[in-house]
């Protein structure tokens, strides 16, 4: 079953313009693959995690620009010094707080991010802006906090929340849900029951899209040990053939191999790759579902709701059903019909739920 999100979108989108004119409110899914961001102003982007600077004088006069988002930071990764801020869902190193070269250039790097997705909603120079970002559930103090610092150089006032919750919000699903958010870097479990969810009712695996990119790259390098393939090659086939069904058409890609193209059948490679988050999944679910009263057990597990731009994988709702029930004794999961922004808009209607003196006393 397909769970639709666009009429809470446009709900949201209209709701906090009659609440305040001069505020704008913003809801930031800040992923380590994509970022989108969803705007009181009716405003929807997504954009890759990516930025680059031009190496020297030379890139810089042939890109023309200081600074490269996006795809086109990616097509023009070769000219640029190029980062993917967030690793796991978080700016990479800032468990250590952002310290050192490296911790200091991925914080820099986070910041444009979220100044160039913000930019993109255009805001009014007269607006106040209010902002929510999901991050991972079990992100630590020091991940948080360098979120927030990454984005108060541009939004006036911020706040944090688990990616799940934020998805579960946003649909108004608020109890008696399990609620499964994969992204690139992590793979999030979040326990609804009515309440805001503590640290127990959250689980947070690194069990996602980048397991599966590092998992196919791996067979794939196995089975043709001189294959010239990497990362990007592998998670462009994911994104265009990614399937857990037993069967689907053949997945055949061109490889190179000492300079010279080779055609290769990796379907065997994506199907598995695919599979190898859904045991773990089932493994946190079971977590959840075994820790809650047993008189709502049953009501969680027929209530699995499943987010993120990885539940675009086709056949993983079925899948996860066919796991639950071999485990668990059945199941049944529904899949959001907007997973790329699901997470921004549940960011944006706690954004626009949340009293003014809450945003006063964050500022």
């Amino acid at each position: 079953m397909v769970i639709d999100t666009r009429d809470q979108t446009q709900e949201g989108a209209t709701g906090p313009v009659e609440k305040d004119h001069g505020v704008l409110y913003i809801g930031i899914d800040l992923g380590t693959s994509r970022t989108a961001i969803a705007c009181s102003n009716g405003v929807r982007e997504s954009l890759a995690s990516v930025i680059g600077y031009p190496k020297d004088v030379v890139s810089r006069k042939h890109l023309k620009k200081d600074v490269l988002f996006g795809q086109e930071a990616f097509d023009h990764r070769l000219s640029v010094d190029f980062y993917r801020p967030l690793e796991h869902g978080v700016i990479k190193f800032s468990d250590n707080g952002g310290t050192g070269e490296e911790g200091k250039m991925n914080m820099k790097a986070a910041s444009d991010l979220v100044r160039h997705a913000v930019a993109l909603a255009a805001p009014r120079t007269d607006e106040l802006l209010y902002g929510v970002i999901g991050c991972p559930a079990q992100a630590s103090i020091h991940n948080r906090k360098a979120i927030i610092d990454a984005a108060r150089a541009v939004i006036d006032s911020v706040m944090i929340c688990s990616e799940p919750f934020a998805v579960a919000y946003g649909l108004d699903r608020l109890s008696d849900v399990l609620v499964i958010d994969i992204g690139a870097g992590t793979t999030d479990l979040c326990r609804m029951h009515g309440t805001m969810p503590g640290a127990e009712d959250q689980i947070t695996l690194k069990h996602a899209g980048d397991h599966i990119d590092n998992e196919l790259l791996a067979r794939v390098r196995r089975r043709v040990p001189k294959a010239q393939v990497n990362v990007n090659m592998v998670r462009g086939w994911k994104e265009r053939w990614s399937s857990v069904r037993d069967t689907i058409e053949p997945i055949k890609v061109k490889i190179p191999i000492d300079g010279k193209p080779a055609e290769f059948d990796v379907t065997d490679d994506v199907r598995a790759a695919c599979r190898a988050i859904v045991p773990p999944i089932v493994d946190g679910l079971a977590r959840l579902i075994a820790t809650c009263d047993p008189e709502f057990q049953e009501r969680l597990k027929m209530n699995v709701l499943l987010g993120g731009g990885g539940s675009q994988i086709d056949g993983l709702g079925d899948e996860i059903e066919k796991e639950m029930l071999a485990r668990l004794g059945g199941g049944s999961v529904f899949t959001v019909e907007e997973p790329v922004y699901g997470g921004a808009n549940g960011a944006l209607k706690i954004a626009h739920d949340m009293p003014e003196e809450y945003w006063e006393r964050l500022k």
